[in-house]
């Protein structure tokens, strides 16, 4: 949105974001809160919610019009609502490519009848789409921008600590459950006793949960409840300070995986799905990795723990493993960074070049 902004006489963005998007100038037209789902099951117990909430926003954004559509993951929603507006003329971008090198490689066409431009994150995702009619980007990760090629120095490393009033000498450990209330309640409990063993182990560990969205306090504080007698601090805010003041961090699989890799931390991956989800997922899923290092590496660089792998027990015993400064791990972060390096392609410019490149009538290709 701001490099588009730094672009354009000034633009107006409307549409249906989180507060950062809101605090550069996104007009909502209705709460983010709404779309806050994932899995299976959740959208299938939102679905009435959701189909209500798409008609409204086809009908409202069919009526404006508007000069240009960007919707930002969130697959299926998005890209019913990109075909819609692409049949009527509005140039359509889908940002952020879905996971067809994992399942249903035979949404590609239905993405390139869906979007005009796509945006990837990753390099390997262009070639995915060869022979569709869709232009693909590969624009990098904002991400692999925003962190330092270094992953931060000790300095940032303190600084973060004393914003949570940490020192530099304590043992640090990030929990990431997940930024989503269901994620929170399948994921913090064995985080709590995966933190009690390394606890036992170490001793004197404290550890940092961030808290993405005020929603989630609540949750995050019950939790706690349960393990007062842990060196906990809730951080109000997104993962970076906890990821970066961490020595290490069991990071539920998604993006805050890959911070964890930018800044060079030792991890764990670990995900849990409900029975439902889980039993499609099986079926659905052809992977050999779920987490962003691994994908990215082709290999396994970190551990990952899946469903019932993940107990406490096993997550405590990888995290402490990859904590051990061995060359094991001094091989592993020379890989995460050169994995940064790969994704670190000052991906706002690229991509509002390729969405300035679709708005002036072109094909996208910056």
């Amino acid at each position: 949105m701001r490099s588009l902004a730094d672009r354009l006489q000034r633009p107006r963005f409307i549409g249906i974001g989180g507060e950062a998007m809101c605090a550069a100038g996104l007009e909502p037209l209705a709460s983010f809160e709404l779309l806050a789902v994932n899995g299976f099951r959740e959208p299938l117990l939102k679905l009435p919610s959701l189909l209500r909430l798409l008609l409204r926003l086809r009908r409202e954004l069919l009526a404006k019009p508007i000069d240009l559509f960007i919707g930002v993951d969130f697959n299926v929603f998005n890209l019913l609502l990109e075909a819609r507006l692409k049949r009527a003329g509005t140039p359509t971008v889908h940002y952020v490519s879905p996971a067809v090198y994992a399942w249903r490689r035979g949404r590609v066409k239905r993405i390139s009848r869906s979007a005009d431009l796509l945006l990837a994150l990753y390099p390997f995702e262009p070639a995915l789409y060869a022979g569709a009619d869709i232009r693909v980007v590969f624009v990098g990760h904002p991400l692999a921008d925003a962190i330092a090629l270094d992953g931060g120095d000790e300095a940032q490393r303190s600084a973060a600590r004393a914003a949570l009033g940490l020192t530099s000498e304590e043992t640090v450990i990030a929990l990431l459950p997940g930024s989503r209330v269901g994620e929170v309640r399948r994921h913090m409990g064995v985080l709590l006793e995966a933190a009690a063993i390394i606890d036992a182990h170490l001793g004197g560990t404290a550890f940092v949960v961030p808290c993405p969205r005020t929603a989630l306090a609540a949750e995050l504080e019950r939790f706690w409840a349960r393990r007062p007698e842990l060196r906990m601090r809730i951080h109000q805010g997104d993962a970076r300070p906890a990821l970066t003041a961490c020595d290490g961090a069991i990071v539920k699989s998604g993006t805050g995986a890959l911070e964890a890799l930018l800044l060079r931390r030792p991890m764990a991956i670990m995900y849990r799905l409900g029975a439902l989800s889980y039993g499609l997922a099986r079926l659905l899923v052809r992977t050999q990795f779920v987490g962003l290092p691994n994908l990215l590496a082709g290999r396994q660089l970190v551990p990952e723990l899946l469903q019932r792998q993940a107990t406490p027990a096993a997550l405590a015993a990888a995290l402490l493993k990859a904590l051990d400064k061995t060359p094991a791990q001094a091989e592993t972060l020379a890989r995460f960074a050169a994995l940064h390096e790969q994704l670190r392609r000052n991906a706002n410019e690229r991509a509002a070049d390729a969405v300035m490149a679709l708005l002036e009538g072109g094909s996208g290709q910056p």
